[in-house]
């Protein structure tokens, strides 16, 4: 399944993140609180105490961004381009048949088949998302599962065979024994209602 926008932040995107918290940095300096310049920009409080923080350590420079994150990525970005393109075809044009998904798995054996580069299945799953992505789960089927013996079987076999429950009031809640006919909430264990209380 693939994302609308990459799945993470466009460059435009960091800009605007960027220049919103210079903003808060320039309100700083005025002596604003991080509550009112939370209000001002429209973030969260969070957000602005933790710019505040920052700022007071390291300065405006220090709320820069600093470009994407995340590790350094093995692949050109030729070969992420051929790769996307990969994603975008089906699993079966690369030898998969079984099911038609790419899971992370698949596209760590894909990455060391066509640019024999060794990628672990979360490396390939942090990849997937940066090229806007998301690994799929097979569906866990017997291949020679028969849908219409399952249909019959469900409506007729297991409807005969199927206990009706209990009623709720035959079971308990509690590990405790049921209390005897004559006990009083409160009654130490075994004290019938003929027993003073003390």
């Amino acid at each position: 399944m693939r994302y609308a926008d990459g799945g993470g932040l466009t460059p435009v995107g960091r800009r605007r993140r960027e220049s919103v918290r210079i903003q808060a940095a320039e309100l700083f300096e005025q002596e604003i609180k991080p509550p009112d310049v939370a209000r001002r920009l429209r973030v969260s409080l969070k957000s602005a105490y933790l710019w505040h923080q920052v700022w007071r350590d390291g300065g405006v420079q220090a709320l820069a961004s600093r470009g994407p994150s995340g590790s350094r990525c093995r692949l050109s970005p030729r070969c992420l381009e051929k790769l996307a393109a990969y994603l975008d075809e089906e699993p079966g044009a690369h030898g998969w048949v079984e099911d038609q998904v790419w899971t992370a798995a698949r596209v760590a054996t894909l990455i060391g088949r066509k640019f024999h580069v060794s990628y672990s299945v979360s490396d390939a799953t942090r990849l997937m998302h940066r090229l806007g992505f998301s690994p799929q789960v097979p569906a866990r089927r017997v291949a020679e599962r028969d849908e219409q013996a399952v249909t019959v079987w469900k409506e007729a076999t297991w409807a005969e065979v199927k206990e009706p429950g209990r009623l709720a009031e035959a079971t308990s809640a509690s590990r405790t024994k049921q209390a005897s006919p004559g006990s009083r909430p409160g009654d130490a264990p075994g004290a019938g209602a003929g027993t003073p209380r003390s």
